[in-house]
C-alpha cells in the first residue's frame, strides 16, 4: 500500500479501491479477464486487508452506509456549533447586566480558552473532528465575541484591523487541526480586512469596505492561485472556492453597476468591460475544472456563467420580446452550450 499520510488520502485509497472492485467485477462479467478462484481470494484478502488497515489508522468511511453518515455528522456538527454559538450569545446577554466589569472581563477571556482546551481534548480523542469541529466553531465565534465586547466594555473605537485577528485566529486553528470552515472564515476574514484598508487609504470609512467591489479582485485572484504555489490537498478546494467567488462577485456586480468602478470611464463603458471580462473568465473557469479536475471550480464557474447568462437576457430582451419568444431563445442557447460542452468534455477525456 502506498505511504499514506492524511485521512483524506486514506478515503481516497478507499474509493480507490472500490473503484478497483467494481472495474475487475465488470472484466469478468464481460468475460474479459478472468481469475481463478485462488487468485480472486488472494485478490479480496489484500483489498480487505488494505481496507481494514485505512479504517482502523485513519478511521475512514469504507462502505456508503458510512459515507451517508459521515455526511450527517458533518452537517450536525456545523449546526451544533452554530447553534452552541447562538446559545452562548444569548446566554450572557441575559446575565451580562447583573455581573461588574472585572467578571464580564474575566469570562470573555476564560470563554475562547476554555474551547480551545476542549477542542484540543477532543482532537486527541477522535480522528474524525466531527466534535473538534463543533467545539472550534465555538471557540472562534467566542473570540470574536471576546474582542467585539471588550472594545465596548472600555470604549476603543472599532476598527478594520479586528479582521486580521480573527483571520489570523480562524487560520491557526484551520491548520493545528486540518478543518475547513474555520479556513473559510479566515480567508473571508483577509478579504474584508484588505478592502477595508483600501477604503482607510482613500479617506473613507472601513464599514464602506463593500462599495468598490474591484477591491477584492487582487486577493481573490491570489488565493485562487495558492494551491498552484504551495498545496495542501484538503484545503486546496476551499482557496480555490474563496479566490473564484472574490473574483465572479465583483465582476458580476459590476457588469451591472458600472458606477462602483474605479475606471475612469463612463458608466455604460464599465459595465460593458466587465460583461466581457465575464464572458471570457466563466468558460476559462469551467475549462480550468474541466482540464484539471478541480470539482469545485467547474461547478462555480458553471452558476456564475448562468446567473450572468439569464441577468444579460433579461436586461437586453425581457422589455421589448414577447414572453415565450424570450424562454424560447434562452432555451435554445442553453441546448447550444450543453452541446459545446459536451464536445469540450469529450476531447478532456480523450487526453486525459
Amino acid at each position: 500500500m502506498q505511504q499514506i499520510s492524511s485521512r483524506q488520502d486514506a478515503q481516497r485509497q478507499v474509493e480507490r479501491v472500490h473503484d478497483f472492485r467494481k472495474c475487475l467485477s465488470e472484466l469478468e462479467k464481460e468475460k474479459i479477464l478472468t481469475l481463478s478462484a485462488e487468485d480472486r481470494r488472494r485478490v479480496d484478502d489484500y483489498l480487505d486487508h488494505t481496507l481494514d488497515q485505512l479504517s482502523k489508522r485513519f478511521d475512514v468511511d469504507v462502505t456508503e452506509s458510512q459515507r451517508q453518515i459521515s455526511l450527517g455528522m458533518r452537517v450536525i456538527s456545523a449546526l451544533g456549533g452554530l447553534a452552541l454559538c447562538i446559545a452562548v450569545f444569548l446566554f450572557f446577554y441575559r446575565i451580562w447586566g447583573l455581573v461588574t466589569t472585572p467578571v464580564q472581563v474575566s469570562i470573555l477571556v476564560a470563554v475562547p480558552l476554555g474551547m480551545l482546551a476542549a477542542t484540543e481534548f477532543a482532537a486527541r480523542r477522535e480522528r474524525t473532528l466531527y466534535f473538534a469541529s463543533l467545539l472550534a466553531v465555538v471557540a472562534l465565534a467566542s473570540f470574536v465575541l471576546n474582542l467585539t465586547v471588550l472594545g465596548t466594555i472600555f470604549n476603543i473605537t472599532a476598527s478594520h484591523r479586528a479582521f486580521v485577528v480573527w483571520g489570523a485566529f480562524a487560520l491557526i486553528l484551520a491548520y493545528h487541526y486540518g478543518l475547513r470552515i474555520q479556513l473559510t472564515a479566515g480567508l473571508l476574514s483577509l478579504l474584508a480586512f484588505f478592502s477595508a484598508s483600501v477604503m482607510t487609504w482613500q479617506g473613507c470609512n472601513w464599514l464602506t469596505l463593500g462599495e468598490r467591489p474591484e477591491n477584492f479582485l487582487p486577493l481573490g485572484s491570489i488565493l485562487f492561485a495558492i494551491p498552484a504555489v504551495r498545496s495542501v490537498p484538503e484545503f486546496d478546494p476551499v482557496y480555490r472556492s474563496i479566490g473564484a467567488l472574490a473574483v465572479f462577485i465583483p465582476v458580476l456586480i459590476l457588469g451591472m453597476q458600472g458606477e462602483l468602478s474605479y475606471l475612469p470611464f463612463a458608466t455604460g463603458t464599465v459595465e460593458r468591460v466587465y460583461q466581457f471580462v465575464a464572458f471570457v473568465i466563466a468558460p476559462v473557469a469551467i475549462w480550468f475544472g474541466i482540464t484539471r479536475r478541480h470539482r469545485e471550480v467547474l461547478n462555480l464557474g458553471a452558476a456564475f456563467f448562468a446567473i450572468f447568462l439569464i441577468s444579460r437576457f433579461v436586461a437586453w430582451w425581457w422589455d421589448w420580446m414577447p414572453k415565450y419568444v424570450f424562454f424560447f431563445v434562452v432555451g435554445a442557447i442553453a441546448l447550444g452550450l450543453l452541446v459545446s460542452f459536451r464536445k469540450l468534455r469529450a476531447r478532456a477525456g480523450a487526453s486525459a
